[in-house]
C-alpha cells in the first residue's frame, strides 16, 4: 500500500496543468468567460481553483515520495538538500520566465507562480521532514490564524489596522517595502504573489502533505477515498463560514480562501482517487495523466511560448504591428465563431491540445522530465 503508484495522482496533476494553460491562455483577455478569469479581488471562479491545487500535489507528492526514502534510511539532511536543489532550480525557471523577452532587469518581477511553488515546497518539506502529522496540522493552524491576525491586528502607515483593499494592506504594505519595481505589472503596488501571503500558501502545501499521510495509511484504498471526501467537505464548510470574517480572496491568499481550496483539491483529488484506483476506471483518465506525467515542462514551455509570440509582431497591410498571437487569433479563430467569447475559449483549447501533443510524443518515447 505505501509504495503503490498513483494514477489518479497524475492525473489529477495533468488536470490542474491543462487548467493552468487553458485559463493562461485565452484568445483575448478582454474577451472570456468570466469563470476563465480570477475573480475581481474578494470571491473565486474556477480559475483560483488552479494554482492551490498545484500547491495541494506538491505537498501530496513531497510526502508520499520523501516518507518512503526515510523508511528505507535516507537521511534527512540529504532529503532536504534535494529539496533545496529543487526549489532554486524552479525558483530560477520562474524568473526566467518573467525576465523573458525583455531581460529588463531594472524592473523584472521577481515573485511568480513557480518562485511560490519553489519556497512553499522548501518550507513545507522542512516542516514535513521535521514535524508529525500532528504538529504538521499546528502549523497550518498557526499560519492561518496568525496571519488573519497580522491582516487585521497590524497597523499599516497612514491606514491603519484591518484594510483589505487592493493596493491598501498589510501584504501590500510589506511588498512595497522590499519588492518596489520588481511587482506584478498589472498593479505595480502589491503582487498576488508577494511575501506575506506566501505563509498561508504554505498551509496549503501541508495540506497537501497531511493527505500524503493519509494515502500511506493501512487503511483500504475506499476508506482512504472516503476520508478525502468527508475532509473536503468539512474544508469547504469551515472555508465559507471563515468567509463571513476573512473574505476568500486569492489575491491575499486569505486564510479563508487556504481552508475553502483545501476542500475542492480534497473533493477533487478524492473523486480522482476514487474512481481511478479505487474502482480501476484508468482510460478515460490517460489525457491528464499524459500531461500530469510532464507537468512543470509542458507549463514553462506553455508560458514561454505565449510570451514570445505576444513579443513578436507581424506587419498589416496598413503598416500597423500587432502581436503575432493576435494576428493569427484574428485571422483563423475569429471567424469562425459568431461569439467572441467562443472564439477565445476556441484559441485556448488549440493552444492547450498543442502542449498535449508534446507532453504525448515525451510519453510515448519514456521522456519524463525531472529536476
Amino acid at each position: 500500500m505505501k509504495n503503490e503508484r498513483l494514477v489518479s495522482l497524475d492525473a489529477f496533476r495533468g488536470f490542474t496543468v491543462a487548467g493552468m494553460i487553458l485559463v493562461n491562455s485565452p484568445g483575448s483577455w478582454t474577451q472570456a468567460y468570466p469563470q476563465l478569469l480570477h475573480a475581481r479581488w474578494n470571491g473565486w471562479t474556477f480559475t483560483d481553483w488552479i494554482f492551490p491545487f498545484f500547491l495541494y500535489i506538491v505537498g501530496v507528492s513531497m510526502t508520499y515520495s520523501m516518507a518512503n526514502r526515510l523508511e528505507r534510511g535516507d537521511s534527512r539532511i540529504d532529503l532536504f538538500k534535494q529539496v533545496a536543489r529543487r526549489a532554486a532550480i524552479i525558483f530560477f525557471l520562474g524568473f526566467v520566465l518573467n525576465i523573458v523577452p525583455r531581460f529588463n532587469f531594472e524592473t523584472v518581477r521577481i515573485p511568480g507562480v513557480l518562485q511560490r511553488i519553489a519556497i512553499c515546497y522548501a518550507i513545507g518539506a522542512a516542516i514535513m521532514l521535521n514535524f508529525k502529522p500532528r504538529a504538521q496540522a499546528m502549523w497550518i493552524a498557526g499560519l492561518l490564524l496568525g496571519y488573519m491576525a497580522a491582516m487585521y491586528l497590524i497597523p499599516v502607515p497612514e491606514l491603519g489596522a484591518g484594510f483589505m483593499e487592493p493596493g491598501k494592506n498589510l501584504a501590500a504594505y510589506i511588498d512595497s517595502l522590499f519588492l518596489t519595481g520588481h511587482m506584478w505589472v498589472q498593479s505595480k503596488t502589491w503582487d498576488p504573489e508577494g511575501i506575506l501571503s506566501t505563509f498561508p500558501a504554505v498551509a496549503t502545501t501541508l495540506f497537501g502533505s497531511l493527505t500524503g499521510y493519509l494515502l500511506r495509511s493501512e487503511m483500504s484504498r475506499a476508506e482512504k477515498a472516503a476520508w478525502m471526501l468527508f475532509a473536503g467537505f468539512v474544508c469547504l464548510i469551515a472555508g465559507g463560514v471563515w468567509d463571513w470574517y476573512m473574505p476568500i480572496n486569492k489575491s491575499l491568499w486569505t486564510s479563508s480562501y487556504t481552508v475553502f481550496m483545501a476542500g475542492w483539491a480534497l473533493l477533487m483529488f478524492g473523486s480522482f482517487y476514487w474512481i481511478i484506483d479505487v474502482q480501476g476506471w484508468q482510460k478515460w483518465a490517460k489525457f491528464f495523466v499524459v500531461y500530469g506525467m510532464n507537468a512543470l515542462a509542458s507549463y514553462f514551455l506553455s508560458v514561454m511560448v505565449m510570451k514570445l509570440i505576444i513579443f513578436f509582431t507581424v506587419t498589416q497591410a496598413d503598416g500597423t504591428q500587432l502581436a503575432l498571437k493576435n494576428a493569427f487569433y484574428n485571422a483563423v479563430f475569429v471567424p469562425m465563431f459568431a461569439n467572441p467569447l467562443n472564439a477565445s475559449l476556441a484559441f485556448a483549447v488549440a493552444y492547450n491540445l498543442v502542449f498535449w501533443t508534446i507532453a504525448y510524443v515525451l510519453y510515448k518515447r519514456n521522456i519524463f522530465i525531472k529536476i
